[in-house]
């Protein structure tokens, strides 16, 4: 493969398939309740990209609902094991009761492999981090965190409502507990480029995570940036740039996603985004037809990646970070 997949990760470590099922806490978001902003960022939909979350209300049933879906992709033989994801909206912003509770009913589920809990940064106070410390010993415990760009005023721009700090805080606080962290980057950002999402990928690679999604920005109806003036990337243009940051990307990082897919209900632009397998099956013959892998670059132009590493780990930074 020319690239370290999630299904060739999956394989080498339960050996076998493992299937993703998307469930909700219910829970909002502090950069939608006013706690930090209002609207949430400017490409999140009115569901926090949870659309294909269950509809069940218990963990346990949304878990069933999803496994009879999942049944019909299933060899009579198979049996199989799921991500338990939580994915809509920030999954730690809630009573930590309730997170106690909807998180061991996910992982103590006996077909459940991993759980997989997407937040913000500035959402894992000490409480949470000790509880996720306590399901790490009981199963693999992945924690997905959008920090989509590593440029300050772009995540101004869309509305964020977060330093690169607290990111990297995150991170090394949840790495220090045995917490896997899944991050993830935009490429076609309004006013972004492909300069700026190279130094997005060497931030994030000076950091302790284990994967990475890279998502393409599409536009979904009633989001903020739906009212915008924006031009998405043509496919050509956007398979060439996550290509190349697949040539910077280090070979340990499991990648999650190479494309973002948007509900195909509200998707206004770029429509292409819709067809999933054309996206991969583009990319994967640009890759082939190159000759090209991850992380194949970092050897030959490691400056950028080396001064994001210095930067990191220099003592002026870890204070300012971790005090």
């Amino acid at each position: 493969m020319w690239y370290y997949s999630l299904n060739e990760f999956l394989q080498k470590t339960f050996g076998g398939k493992v299937y993703k099922i998307a469930l909700s806490t219910g829970f909002t978001c502090p950069n939608r309740d006013g706690t930090k902003g209002t609207g949430g960022c400017i490409f999140c939909s009115a569901a926090g990209s949870g659309e294909f979350a269950a509809g069940a209300s218990t963990v346990t049933e949304q878990i069933e609902e999803a496994k009879r879906r999942v049944a019909r992709k299933l060899k009579s033989e198979e049996k199989p094991r799921y991500i338990a994801y939580f994915q809509s909206f920030s999954n730690t912003y809630g009573e930590i009761e309730k997170q106690r509770q909807y998180f061991y009913e996910a992982i103590l589920h006996p077909e459940v492999a991993v759980l997989s809990i997407a937040t913000r940064p500035d959402c894992l106070p000490e409480e949470v981090l000790s509880l996720l410390a306590e399901l790490a010993q009981i199963k693999p415990v992945w924690v997905e965190l959008g920090l989509q760009t590593a440029n300050e005023e772009t995540a101004r721009r869309i509305n964020r409502c977060y330093p690169n700090a607290c990111f990297a805080k995150a991170a090394e606080k949840l790495h220090r507990i045995g917490v896997s962290v899944i991050a993830h980057m935009i490429v076609g950002l309004p006013g972004e480029t492909h300069e700026d999402e190279k130094n997005t990928l060497a931030y994030l690679a000076a950091l302790p995570i284990a994967g990475i999604k890279i998502h393409l920005l599409h536009v979904l109806r009633g989001t903020a940036l739906s009212a915008m003036s924006y031009t998405p990337l043509a496919l050509e243009e956007y398979t060439d740039r996550v290509i190349d940051l697949l040539r910077y990307l280090p070979k340990e990082i499991v990648v999650h996603r190479l494309t973002g897919d948007g509900d195909k209900r509200t998707l206004l632009a770029p429509l292409w985004s819709a067809d999933k397998k054309r996206v991969l099956g583009a990319l994967q013959a640009k890759m082939a037809a190159c000759n090209l892998v991850q992380g194949e670059a970092l050897e030959k132009s490691s400056g950028n990646f080396q001064k994001h590493l210095d930067i990191f780990h220099s003592s002026a930074y870890n204070r300012q970070v971790f005090g």
